[in-house]
This record gives structure tokens, C-alpha cells and sequence, in this order.
């Protein structure tokens, strides 16, 4: 009896560290936002602005459940407010519209930097010579569950106007990217005709970008889209959600895939621009790692 009584116990134990994290997350999902952290989406995040009720609700429920699940740590002497808290969650959880509810499943910190923040690389020379340098960057996507931020550059891109550059979403499409299980520019599909349609496409404009950039045309796409696939994916990724109607006009197949693929269009969240989007500077993320 008494051995019966320890594993019922044991397996209540069981039960309960397994239902636990369940039940703070229904609960933490329950607590509306509170009026200064719809204040702080309101402020910098220019999409959520154009949102109608339905969608606005939707991405609120998406942040609490990014705060609730996400550690944020704060770099070089940096303390963590929570206007970046949520104005990094609301952001990142743009890309999660329309799609399953998998909020990051294999991301576990972000790590904010005042700004820009130097990371040591390795360069290799044709010779094979390797030299060790620094580099500045805005931000880098890890595999091992982490994502690092420049604070500097999200303000800045939270307010609109600052034209294609948002260093929190170019950052978390590579997170979508490595859920297929490589970093490549094709995250999960779903089926070998969306694979076969998004190559397609994604290649030819890639080779397009790449040849502009060589000649230096410049495109709705910034540049910094031509280093690789898994770039390419990220730059378009920004731009869709930043310049919908200049990418849909001069990228109209790109942009079909990517409206099968977020299943939104951020066009609905703002008016046609009525003049040329203005080119922005070129900006260094880091490589996925």
C-alpha cells in the first residue's frame, strides 16, 4: 500500500511539473497588457498603428506570450527597460501574424546593446592567411537560442520613415529560417511545390539584387540582401514589412511568396507612399551563427 501511495504521488508530482508551465502560461495570456505597454507598441511599432481591432488583439496576445517565455539580458552596462522589452517582443512577433502560434520555440534570450557592438571575426585571405578583426554590427541570430540587439537601432526603427533597415525583424527571420533545420534562405514550406515556387523565385531575384549591387543600381531591397541566401531572406523579410507597396510594385512574384508565406499583408496597415521610398544606407547585421 504504502508503495502504491509514493508512485501516486510520484506521478502527481509528474503531472504537475509537466501542466505547470501550461498554466502560467494561460494565466500570464489572461492578464491583458497594461495601458503604458500598448502605449509603448502604439509608439514604436508603426504597423500596429493601420491594425484593425482583430488583428491589433492578435498581436498583443503574441507579446505576452514572447515576455512570458523569453529571458532579456542587458550588454555593455546596459539595464533593461521595459520599453525595449516590449517594443523587441511586439516587433519580432510581427513575423508570427497569421501563422501558427509558435512563438520562437527555439529562441530562449535576447540580448540588447546600447548600440552598434563589436564581435571578433576571422578573415581568410585567398593565400589562406587568417587575420583577426572586429566588427561592427546592429545585430547577430544565433542557433544556440539566442538573439543579439542594438537598442540604438531598434528606436530607430520602431517610428516609421526610417526606410527599409529593422535590425529586430532581419533578426528574427533568420530565427523562421533555421526552423526547416539549415539557414538558408528557405525556411519550412509546408510541400515540394512551395519549395519548387519559393527557389524559383527567390533565386532569380537574388541573382537580380546581386548583379544591381555589382553595377550599383539600387533597388527597393538594400544591398546587404546580395551577401547570401539566408540575407536575401532577411533583407526581403524586412522589406515586406517596411516598404509593402515599393516591394509588391517592383517585386511582384517575391511578393506573392511571401504573402503565402506570413499570410498577411502589411499593405493593409498603411497608405500607398505618394512619392519614391527614399534609399537608405547600407547596413551590417551579423552572419547567422
Amino acid at each position: 500500500m504504502d508503495a502504491l501511495l509514493a508512485c501516486a504521488a510520484l506521478g502527481l508530482l509528474g503531472a504537475g511539473a509537466w501542466l505547470a508551465p501550461r498554466w502560467r502560461l494561460r494565466r500570464a495570456l489572461a492578464r491583458p497588457l497594461g495601458r503604458a505597454q500598448l502605449a509603448i507598441i502604439e509608439r514604436n511599432v508603426a504597423q500596429y498603428r493601420g491594425m484593425d481591432g482583430a488583428r491589433r488583439a492578435e498581436l498583443e496576445r503574441l507579446v505576452k506570450q514572447f515576455l512570458h517565455q523569453k529571458t532579456f539580458v542587458g550588454c555593455a552596462g546596459l539595464e533593461v527597460t521595459e520599453e525595449m522589452r516590449v517594443t523587441i517582443a511586439a516587433q519580432a512577433c510581427l513575423l508570427l501574424l497569421g501563422r501558427p502560434s509558435r512563438v520562437y520555440p527555439g529562441l530562449h534570450a535576447v540580448l540588447v546593446y546600447p548600440g552598434a557592438f563589436l564581435v571578433p571575426r576571422k578573415e581568410v585571405d585567398p593565400g589562406g592567411v587568417i587575420t583577426e578583426t572586429r566588427q561592427d554590427l546592429l545585430g547577430e541570430s544565433w542557433g544556440d537560442g539566442r538573439v543579439i540587439l542594438s537598442w540604438e537601432h531598434v528606436r530607430r526603427a520602431g517610428a516609421g520613415g526610417e526606410g527599409t533597415h529593422n535590425v529586430v525583424l532581419h533578426e528574427f527571420a533568420h530565427q523562421l529560417d533555421s526552423e526547416s533545420g539549415s539557414t538558408n534562405g528557405a525556411p519550412f514550406l509546408g510541400s515540394a511545390e512551395r519549395y519548387r515556387s519559393w527557389s524559383e523565385t527567390l533565386a532569380r531575384d537574388f541573382a537580380l539584387l546581386r548583379r544591381d549591387t555589382d553595377w550599383g543600381y539600387r533597388d527597393v531591397l538594400d544591398p546587404y540582401g546580395a551577401t547570401n541566401p539566408a540575407e536575401f531572406f532577411a533583407v526581403a523579410t524586412e522589406t515586406f514589412f517596411e516598404l509593402p507597396h515599393a516591394l509588391a510594385a517592383r517585386h511582384p512574384a517575391l511578393y506573392d511568396e511571401f504573402l503565402k508565406f506570413y499570410r498577411v499583408d502589411p499593405r493593409d496597415w498603411q497608405e500607398a507612399p505618394r512619392h519614391e521610398e527614399p534609399e537608405g544606407l547600407r547596413v551590417v547585421y551579423g552572419q547567422w551563427q
